[in-house]
């Protein structure tokens, strides 16, 4: 006999969450690969050999895809911080203690769960940062009658900026990637309960018996 598996309320919120930081990194970084490696730059006399090409979508599609991808991840992840607030606070008094203290220890999973983290929080923080500015600092060049500056400056220059948003969300990806193998097994353990759960509560309304009573 095939053991139901059943998911709590809490955890089935925390898989959703997660799904949708999944779907918004997901959409985030495919549109990034897009502009890592389509340049911006225009024809350059026919060197630029990607000049106008089209892949699956053109290029203020990706932008927006771009765009989407980063919002929806960014409140997910803030939600996702929120619903793990108090867990957030009891690991890093644990983890300013363990240098302070000889009793407060941390076992090694839970000091590499930490560090990796630590990483995907700050590379997080420093995409979605740059993000911002990119996403409210206006595109230099001649617009209609508007004539903007080639470089818009905030703190740093645009082209400080790209590298700092390039360079976080290659970082940012890496350090998912270390999370996704670290929560492999809850991944797989909660993904399959929340189907179950779902095909318990849909199976019966799905019988022939309902449909034609």
């Amino acid at each position: 006999m095939n053991k139901r598996l059943s998911i709590s309320k809490r955890g089935l919120q925390n898989w959703l969450v997660d799904a949708c930081v999944f779907t918004g990194a997901l959409i985030a970084i495919l549109s990034g690969i897009y502009f890592l490696f389509v340049s911006t730059i225009g024809y350059q006399g026919g060197r630029n050999a990607l000049y106008e090409v089209t892949f699956l979508f053109d290029r203020p599609m990706w932008d927006d895809l771009h765009t989407l991808g980063g919002v929806i991840m960014l409140i997910a992840v803030a939600i996702h911080l929120m619903l793990h607030w108090k867990w957030v606070v009891t690991t890093c008094k644990r983890a300013i203690g363990s240098f302070y203290s000889k009793g407060a220890c941390m076992n090694r999973n839970t000091k590499v769960n930490l560090v990796i983290d630590l990483v995907l929080i700050l590379s997080f923080t420093a995409c979605a940062v740059s993000g911002i500015y990119f996403l409210f600092a206006p595109m230099g060049g001649f617009q209609g009658s508007r004539s903007l500056t080639g470089d818009t400056s905030f703190l740093f220059s645009r082209t400080t900026w790209d590298l700092i948003h390039t360079w976080a969300g290659v970082t940012m990806i890496f350090a998912a990637a270390f999370h996704f193998v670290v929560h492999w097994r809850w991944i797989v353990n909660v993904t399959q309960s929340v189907f179950s759960s779902l095909t318990s509560r849909l199976g019966p309304q799905l019988t022939p018996e309902r449909r034609l009573g």
